[in-house]
């Protein structure tokens, strides 16, 4: 299969303007970008045949070419990163059989994250569109839930059917998990195959897209099955950047794990 992965980025995000640009200082005491710290995750992938950073800002594209990567320039029209991969693919050749949408935020997304989807897809022909669910610790579980307690919009956690297609995807904790439930953070990274892409492009946004702020919920509405594929971090420490403070939290598993 010939894969596309693409690292959706914008300079002026509502909730962290300049996020891509952010310095995180690894293990070495050495400071990259957040934009280049997923570039290299991305470059970790196995079988991928391509990998672009794409987007409207030229002050990414310049920072992203200043440490060699291929940018594509993209609409500032896009609402979001998938609408941002849809076009980048558009602009390219030749056509790609998958289309990984890295989400610029996740410099510890480990690369087999992603190659659980590309297998997934694969293997079942049927799949239009993958996403990676991880189960969550006890203190994975709080982490979530002190975001919503102090009003900070974080991770995402999903649930999903006995066929693993999602339900439904949530800025809050679900399900309710009081009682022992098993609650499953969402990572941030799709696999589309293009005529998901397609479809995708010609729908407008849901409401419960625009009241979660989740573009994936756009395929749910329409019943259009998102694939959750469960994966096991290894004992590998995960963690987005959402908000400013997520920076040392990122910063101290990046020294934990000796990534430099």
């Amino acid at each position: 299969m010939k894969v596309l992965i693409a690292i959706p980025a914008r300079f002026a995000s509502q909730r962290y303007p300049g996020k891509p640009l952010v310095p995180l200082t690894g293990a070495t005491g050495e400071a990259r970008s957040l934009i280049q710290r997923s570039w290299e995750a991305a470059g970790q992938v196995a079988g991928v045949a391509q990998v672009v950073v794409a987007t409207d800002d030229d002050k990414i594209r310049d920072a992203a070419r200043g440490f060699g990567a291929e940018v594509v320039m993209t609409s500032s029209d896009c609402r979001n990163g998938t609408e941002r991969c849809a076009e980048a693919a558009g602009r390219l050749k030749p056509d790609f059989d998958l289309v990984v949408n890295l989400q610029g935020d996740a410099p510890l997304t480990p690369p087999w994250f992603v190659e659980a989807l590309i297998d997934a897809m694969a293997s079942d022909p049927s799949v239009l569109v993958a996403t990676p669910v991880l189960k969550t610790s006890t203190q994975m579980c709080e982490d979530l839930r002190d975001d919503r307690k102090l009003g900070r919009v974080g991770a995402t956690t999903a649930v999903f059917d006995r066929g693993g297609d999602a339900l439904y995807f949530s800025k809050e904790v679900i399900p309710f998990a009081d009682q022992g439930a098993q609650v499953f953070h969402h990572v941030g990274v799709y696999a589309y195959r293009p005529e998901a892409l397609a479809r995708y492009m010609t729908l407008d946004p849901g409401r419960l897209e625009l009241i979660e702020g989740l573009e994936q919920l756009r395929f749910v509405e329409n019943k259009i099955a998102v694939r959750c594929v469960e994966v096991d971090d290894r004992g590998h420490p995960f963690w987005e950047l959402n908000n400013p403070e997520d920076v040392p939290k990122i910063e101290e598993m990046m020294a934990r794990i000796g990534m430099e």
